[in-house]
């Protein structure tokens, strides 16, 4: 609050000299005294809703500024301060309101601006959020705040080279700014430059110590960096820093399952309930299976909510939860239902918007693991545990019709929303490059990019069958009747895995946990073959080693194919 705004009331001057002082709580009663006799003054009531605010009582300052605006309906400025206490306590369509009120009375507020902008982000409307930035540093071109807000969203988008060029020009006007330093830190981690992000991250850590935030990404690059003893004990300082840090307890866990520790890992792997945008545990008040009571004669929920591939790789669980005399009601994301009903172990599969039946207990599917206790040589990894529907495994052998050639199914893109893909996804065209040869290629993904469109209908060696596939047991159906499958790590090569049908799985230099490290096969699906990256970024040697492998292949199945044909 400005001199000039001081009202002549001595009580009113001596509960301000209490709060500059420091004597918060003297300050409050005697604002709260003065406004007993004049309860609309308004420098009384932004002092007070201040020191409300510095108190937590952020419901109380709310109705503080509430006060202030009746008296003042034209200041700008308490509907900013109205908006920020909005946003604390979660209500972002009334602090957008709010911003906008600041707005319409000062349209040249560039901090209405940039506040606006950080509820657009948290809404994820990202482009408006964008928009309002840029309408901020129109008005002020050397606004930090702005400038590392409007980073973050392009961080958010993947838009990677500007958030950078952003974060930088932030730290040429605050050079010491921590939190900027963490964030061009995970940038550069992004775009593979590794040891220029342990400089950033350490750098932010030499200001910031004790920011857990940034001891999590020191952690997150000394994997990439393959150092792996440093990773752990950079997650374990940011959780012992900060205790209830999901983020950091879940890369833990990552990274010991990522190294076949397994019993360790699968307890930290609980801490996923918590990450930001984790997919929320299921709200019953039955107890959680841990392995140990007994199921006989019991219901039980199986549930799993997350990625598709991690239902996949772990409804394998289910005929050993049937073993145990348990009745299995069985809650998978929509898409996999029909596909699941083919497991062992006489799964009731809700319906979409089914209510389950009575149960006794529940248990994630991705708990499964740590309540029977996995461990790398008691993988359940006998294959198949799904199968497709007989009626859509005939209906794909009339479409495809007879077989003159090995048919693979190729993959390169991620699936949607997943926050890897830059890592994962491979060009087309140089997957495309080296796989000539005596077989038919079959895109199994839909939707693909008006270039992979052109380029796939260029090849004479590609049969394109998306537009017949439907959901995905048809797709299930689909890659039953193909010879091999090449993919990314998506869930569609966990699908294949779990058909039982020849997989070749290409990763990146630090794969996700499943896969581990420097193995060429994997214990969770026996017909999978590994192709790594021996570099971060390079598909170069992946796609060749892949070239190398495929004509012995096409070869085996040609060779074969005339003797199927006969029995």
């Amino acid at each position: 609050m400005s001199a000039d705004t001081i009202g002549s009331s001595d009580l009113f001057q001596r509960a301000l000299a209490a709060y500059k002082a420091g004597q918060f709580a003297e300050a409050e009663r005697l604002c709260a005294e003065f406004r007993r006799s004049d309860p609309g003054h308004f420098d009384a009531t932004s002092l007070l809703a201040v020191l409300q605010c510095r108190s937590g009582r952020h419901e109380d300052a709310l109705a503080s500024f509430d006060t202030m605006l009746a008296v003042r309906p034209d200041h700008a400025e308490a509907y900013l301060d109205r908006g920020l206490i909005l946003q604390v306590l979660t209500r972002p369509s009334e602090a957008l309101a709010s911003y906008d009120k600041a707005l319409a009375i000062n349209t040249d507020y560039a901090e209405a601006y940039n506040n606006r902008g950080t509820v657009l982000a948290d809404l994820r409307r990202h482009e408006e959020a964008l928009e309002s930035f840029d309408r901020a540093l129109t008005i002020r071109p050397s606004y930090p705040d702005a400038l590392h807000n409007r980073a973050m969203v392009l961080h958010r988008l993947a838009r990677l080279a500007e958030a950078l060029a952003h974060y930088d020009a932030v730290l040429a006007m605050r050079p010491d700014d921590a939190d900027t330093l963490r964030r061009r830190s995970d940038v550069l981690r992004l775009l593979n430059r590794f040891e220029e992000a342990l400089a950033s991250c350490e750098a932010a850590l030499a200001i910031r110590p004790d920011m857990a935030e940034a001891h999590n990404n020191h952690g997150l690059i000394l994997e990439e960096l393959r150092r792996l003893p440093e990773a752990l004990a950079s997650f374990a300082k940011a959780q012992e820093l900060a205790p209830d840090y999901a983020e950091a307890h879940w890369n833990e866990a990552a990274l010991r399952l990522l190294t076949g520790e397994f019993l360790r890992g699968w307890a930290k792997y609980e801490w996923r309930w918590k990450r930001d945008g984790a997919a929320a545990l299921r709200d019953v008040s039955q107890p959680q299976w841990d392995g140990l009571a007994s199921l006989y004669d019991k219901t039980i929920l199986l549930h799993g909510k997350g990625p598709l591939g991690e239902a996949i790789l772990f409804c394998r669980y289910v005929p050993q939860v049937a073993a145990r005399g348990a009745r299995i009601i069985l809650d998978v994301p929509e898409p996999l239902r029909p596909v699941m009903r083919s497991l062992v172990g006489g799964a009731h599969v809700l319906s979409d918007g089914e209510k389950p039946p009575r149960f006794d207990l529940h248990c994630p599917l991705a708990s499964l693991p740590r309540a029977f206790g996995t461990k790398l040589e008691t993988i359940p990894s006998a294959t198949p545990y799904l199968r497709a529907p007989t009626d859509a495994l005939l209906a794909w052998e009339m479409r495809l019709g007879a077989k003159k050639r090995p048919r693979i199914g190729l993959a390169w893109t991620a699936d949607p929303g997943n926050e890897n893909d830059r890592n994962i996804s491979i060009a087309l065209a140089a997957l495309l490059r080296p796989l000539t040869g005596e077989a038919t290629f079959l895109p199994l993904q839909k939707a693909p990019g008006p270039s992979d469109e052109a380029l796939l209908k260029s090849q004479s060696n590609i049969f394109d069958p998306t537009d017949m596939v439907g959901d995905l047991s048809d797709l299930a159906a689909l890659v039953s009747r193909l010879d091999l499958v090449i993919s990314i790590d998506t869930a569609l090569a966990h699908l294949a895995g779990a058909l039982g049908k020849p997989v070749w799985i290409l990763l990146p230099f630090t794969p996700d946990w499943p896969w581990q490290l420097g193995r060429n096969t994997t214990s969770w699906y026996p017909t999978a073959r590994l192709y790594r990256q021996a570099k971060p970024g390079d598909w170069h040697d992946v796609i060749a080693k892949v070239a190398a492998d495929l004509p012995s292949l096409v070869a085996r199945e040609t060779s074969a194919q005339p003797l199927r044909n006969l029995l």
